[in-house]
């Protein structure tokens, strides 16, 4: 008499753990509202006493906004998110304590252009990696660059049209960033894609 022995199905199976959403319409959008109202103001479109208007939105919206979402990026185990995210949204609230609580003296423009000649350098290598993420998000980085360098430029020359140039560059920044949030969050609802991001393969 022979005897068939079939194997039985574990008694439990491990729940598959529920991914987070997609964090980069959050950060894209919290990053270019920000940028844009802070470069309308170098841009010359309104005079520099109305910075203040921006501290608000460096320090929650730019700022609390995409460290959030660096860190959901994290959980998501999507390092250039992560690390774009959160340190832009730092790089807010240091721009947010720079301008609210700190005081500079004599040669405050030359340490305010060290400190842009630090992000041009961060971003511009975020830049290269952003080569294999999607073409919108790597024109942000080639734009954020430029802008960077263009107002480190200014900073360290006085009088200087560099930072208007650095403000229309900025401009340019946030809407490429505003039409990533817009795409993502758009092509998420609509299930399918509605506004190209130019996704490579």
């Amino acid at each position: 008499m022979s005897t068939h022995i079939t194997e039985s199905a574990p008694a439990a199976v491990a729940a598959k753990p529920v991914p987070f959403g997609d964090p980069a319409a959050l950060g894209l959008g919290a990053f270019a509202m920000t940028t844009f109202v802070l470069s309308a103001i170098n841009a010359g479109w309104l005079p520099a006493d109305v910075t203040p208007v921006v501290f608000g939105l460096a320090m929650f919206y730019g700022g609390v906004g995409q460290v959030i979402a660096g860190v959901w990026e994290f959980a998501n185990h999507n390092t250039f998110g992560a690390v774009a995210f959160s340190s832009y949204g730092l790089f807010w609230l240091s721009f947010w304590y720079l301008n609210t609580a700190t005081k500079l003296g004599s040669d405050a423009t030359k340490g305010v252009g060290l400190y842009l000649l630090a992000w041009a350098i961060f971003t511009c290598y975020m830049m290269i990696a952003a080569w294999r993420t999607n073409i919108v998000v790597f024109l942000v980085f080639v734009a954020l660059t430029l802008t960077f360098l263009a107002l480190m430029l200014g900073a360290w020359i006085a009088a200087s049209p560099w930072n208007y140039v650095g403000g229309y560059l900025g401009l340019i920044t946030a809407l490429l960033a505003w039409y990533g949030s817009f795409a993502t969050v758009t092509n998420f609802t609509f299930k399918r894609t509605v506004l190209p991001l130019g996704v490579r393969a």
